[in-house]
């Protein structure tokens, strides 16, 4: 962009400023119409892309089985044991009533369980407590002796203490509307209230995946409600104290409302829903606005007070700021889509509206921005600003000591940096919600004295129709869940085993000598036969045998897993089948494997866009500031900064998640603004002042300082205000983001000079 080019677009808008003014806000409100088309979705399944491994192994194995999508309700008695007559009538008049949730296909609890017995040649299938049973204390105790010593209930709907219960409702969406989950959820809420209010003396939490596919939904829409609403408010009161104008104040919030309702008009156009993690771009997007204005803002008005008139200040403004602003435009929007090297779409979506409002800003801010400021009524007192006499003062004090500023800083650089290792990838989906969040707390309290969410799937193939009863093949599947139930994060293994043993125990006169797998293929399928005939609608076998009876899962409860801990034991377990059972066919899926592995995998994709990001960043960098040596020596100042962020987080934290292997890519285009803006005016002033190092640095910090200052507040308080989200993928990234930027504003400002007045000095001597 040649600089006569600029001056005759600055012409242009300044003495236009109506038919600029127009032709936008017609763009803007066609790009805003979009906005309608914008749908909120709550599936967990949206972080991952179609072609993602472990999401095909999951829905494959959910086409063969009955789905495990569900609600847990997990009950607990104040008196501390859930066998009296009390929690008995509850849970049996809640198991009834959860037939009724929506698209709900199979309910699950103590009450229901179907028990079996035999009685001559017969074998009876019935409610282990039936609802016309008089809960005596002989029957209760009946009851509990059965509960606490089956497999298929001890750690899954009932505690081995005894003094919590479950009840579990499998429900099936169709996935046509995104009112399927909430819909699940409110009713679930609705019968835990209302039991609640029956039966005063208990508890009733609500958890399951259902659950936690309503907690994201809810998390997007509470953001948007309640951190919008917070960054506008931050950056009036920040741009009002800082510009001392109420004309420029009104357009930049003109600009900042314009940007997001082109941005998410767009993303509407596009079809793209919002998301949990996708839900934070409003807030980004209207922190990245403000940085182009402020600038244009801070040196027309800085003109102004100098005496120049306001189209006279205006030309200036645009003359000195356009190339910088068009340069960091475009070094934020590479950042941020940056993030399209993600494997988790949302963040794609983030990145890909969030570089398209920034883009925009851009336009509206040589635009837009000008066109209203002429024709706003500005009142200003010529004076000398004492801002810049701060900066001036500051720039001084760098000057002055630039060899200890840079030692120190580059000694405090390489110390931080250096517990960037102590970082590890680490992830627990269930801690995507701090512990405000009511599907956390029921989660938690759940996994604690109950049940946990986090599973483990394994569908193991026998190879022929009817293998399911082979004893060779059963012996292999008993064998391997009684090894897992060895492994230390296993909470519950259910498996098809244990009812074969319990069918052939009944079938030998409830001889607890014949508790032990049938011995014939035949024997096993007539048992199976004979118990799948007596069971009745909705709890028949389907969850864990496949129609053609070829195929068995085992569903493996695990306690609330980090990454590593979920990756470890699905290498443990292959590594001892592979040892133990090789012959056996296999194919392991579930959400917790599909968010372990999506976790581990977004880190090096990640790594490679960042360092695309990079080059292609520091090759715009040459060729903008037209010298390679200056191109070359930005990359420190807009490195380090992410580098010392995640050594901080590394002291402090040391838990990298999914949603930090973003940020650095996406800040790296946002910490290259200060540096740019920085270097532009250091660089007018070598070359067209033909001023030395010394005195480009203070020529730098006099003109843009106060910007910089501005623009990095405004930056460092929008990321603050996304990190007091309750929904961690947005608040760990604002917390980080916020970070780097604050560190690449002390860098700019206290180590990049002396840099330059390092490398440059010796070309002036």
């Amino acid at each position: 962009m040649t600089e006569s080019l600029t001056v005759r677009h600055a012409k242009f808008v300044v003495y236009h400023p109506w038919r600029v003014l127009l032709l936008l806000l017609l763009i803007v409100m066609a790009a805003a119409s979009g906005g309608r088309f914008i749908e909120f979705t709550n599936d967990y399944r949206v972080f991952f892309s179609e072609d993602n491994p472990e999401l095909n192994a999951f829905e494959a194995m959910q086409d063969i089985y009955t789905k495990t999508d569900n609600v847990l309700f997990v009950i607990a008695p104040k008196r501390g044991d859930v066998f009296n007559a009390e929690t008995l009538a509850l849970v049996s008049e809640m198991t009834e009533q959860s037939w009724q949730t929506p698209y709900s296909t199979r309910v699950d609890s103590i009450t229901n369980f179907q028990h079996t017995v035999a009685a001559a040649d017969d074998l009876l299938v019935g409610d282990l407590v039936p609802a016309s049973a008089d809960l005596s204390l002989e029957f209760i105790d009946f009851v509990r002796d059965v509960a606490l010593n089956e497999p298929i209930l001890i750690n899954r709907l009932v505690s081995p203490k005894a003094h919590v219960t479950g009840i579990n409702v499998t429900v099936q969406l169709p996935g046509k509307s995104l009112d399927e989950v909430p819909e699940t959820a409110n009713f679930a809420r609705a019968l835990a209230q209302e039991m609640m209010l029956k039966y005063p003396n208990h508890e009733i939490h609500s958890t399951g995946l259902a659950m936690m596919n309503n907690a994201f939904g809810e998390m997007s829409q509470k953001d948007m409600a309640t951190l919008v609403p917070l960054m506008f408010l931050t950056i009036i009161v920040v741009l009002g104290v800082l510009l001392r104008s109420f004309s420029a104040t009104f357009v930049s919030i003109f600009m900042i409302f314009s940007t997001i309702m082109f941005a998410m008009g767009l993303m509407g156009w596009l079809g793209w829903k919002l998301t949990p993690a996708s839900a934070g771009a409003p807030t980004i997007l209207m922190t990245m606005a403000v940085a182009d204005t402020v600038h244009l803002l801070v040196t027309f008005l800085h003109n102004m007070r100098r005496g120049h008139n306001k189209a006279v200040a205006m030309l200036n403004s645009l003359r000195v700021n356009f190339q910088p602003i068009f340069i960091t435009s475009i070094t934020t929007a590479i950042g941020f889509l940056s993030m399209n090297f993600s494997d988790v779409p949302p963040f794609q979506d983030l990145g890909n509206v969030v570089a398209m409002g920034v883009m925009f800003a851009f336009v509206l801010s040589v635009t837009v921005l000008p066109a209203m400021m002429m024709l706003m009524p500005i009142r200003i007192k010529v004076q000398e600003e004492t801002d810049s006499h701060l900066m001036v003062r500051f720039a001084l004090g760098v000057i002055n000591r630039r060899g200890p500023l840079l030692l120190g800083m580059g000694l405090l650089a390489v110390s931080i940096i250096a517990f960037l290792p102590q970082n590890t990838l680490d992830d627990q989906f269930v801690e995507y919600f701090d512990e405000t969040v009511e599907f956390r707390q029921a989660t938690d309290f759940s996994s604690e004295n109950l049940s946990g969410i986090y599973t483990l799937q394994y569908s193991m193939d026998q190879g022929s129709s009817g293998g399911v009863s082979d004893p060779a093949f059963l012996q292999s599947v008993e064998r391997f869940s009684n090894w897992l139930r060895t492994q230390p994060e296993v909470m519950h293994v259910q498996t098809i085993s244990d009812t074969f043993k319990r069918l052939n125990k009944n079938m030998h006169g409830d001889n607890p000598a014949y508790y032990r797998l049938p011995e014939s293929r035949e024997l096993a399928a007539q048992y199976l036969l004979l118990y799948e005939l007596s069971l009745p609608y909705g709890l028949d076998l389907n969850d864990q045998i496949d129609v053609d009876k070829a195929q068995t899962r085992i569903n493996v409860t695990l306690e609330n897993l980090h990454t590593n801990e979920m990756l470890a034991i699905e290498t443990r377990v292959a590594e001892w089948l592979g040892q133990n059972l090789p012959e056996l066919s296999y194919t392991a899926a579930s959400p917790s494997l599909m968010f372990a592995h999506i976790g581990e995998r977004n880190v090096s994709s990640m790594l490679l866009g960042t360092t695309l990001a990079l080059i292609v960043i520091s090759f715009i960098l040459v060729l903008a500031l037209r010298s390679a040596r200056i191109g070359l020596l930005s990359l420190a100042p807009n490195l380090i900064p992410a580098g010392m962020a995640f050594g901080l987080w590394g002291m402090l934290v040391g838990q990298v998640g999914m949603s930090l292997s973003v940020v650095a890519g996406m800040t790296l285009g946002i910490v290259v603004d200060d540096t740019v803006h920085f270097l532009s005016k250091y660089l007018r002033a070598r070359r067209e002042n033909n001023l030395n190092a010394e005195q480009a640095v203070h020529y730098a910090f006099k003109t843009v300082g106060i910007a910089l200052w501005v623009t990095s507040l405004v930056l460092i308080l929008g990321f603050l205000v996304l990190s007091q989200s309750h929904f961690s993928l947005n608040s760990d990234m604002g917390m980080m983001a916020a970070m780097t930027i604050a560190i690449a504003l002390i860098m700019d400002f206290l180590f990049l000079p002396p840099l330059l007045m390092k490398l440059e000095g010796k070309k002036d001597a």
